[in-house]
């Protein structure tokens, strides 16, 4: 019997404690991460067998609204989830529309995150 292959998800956040969390939360789930502290790197390594990519709003030089619109427009057709700490005067509805799968305030529930990732993997 073969193993099935590992759904892999990019997650990008500039706190390293943040990408531990998630990294363990996914596993959890099943999944296996991709982790970076900036979305440069990711960016570098690109979209390749992503299910998904989760990204942080507030980082620099490059933020979760440019990640989000630089990978809708890539045709790489790999959804994103945002997530945040920080209050935003934006609202959710404003990503969603913008083309995000998904957003969450931190600390992320995990539950909701998985179910979210379950529906498209």
């Amino acid at each position: 019997m073969s193993t099935p292959p590992v759904r892999t998800v990019a997650v990008i956040d500039d706190d390293r404690r943040v990408l531990t969390s998630l990294a363990n939360l996914l596993a959890s789930g099943g999944y296996g991460t991709r982790a970076y502290e900036s979305a440069l790197d990711f960016f570098a390594d690109g979209y390749a067998g992503l299910v998904c990519v989760i990204t942080d709003l507030g980082m620099r030089p490059v933020d979760g609204i440019q990640v989000l619109d630089r990978t809708v427009h890539s045709g790489a057709a790999t959804p994103v989830i945002i997530i945040t700490g920080k209050p935003s005067e934006q609202t959710e509805d404003y990503y969603l529309r913008r083309g995000a799968l998904g957003f969450f305030r931190k600390p992320v529930d995990g539950n909701a995150l998985l179910d979210m990732l379950d529906s498209i993997a």
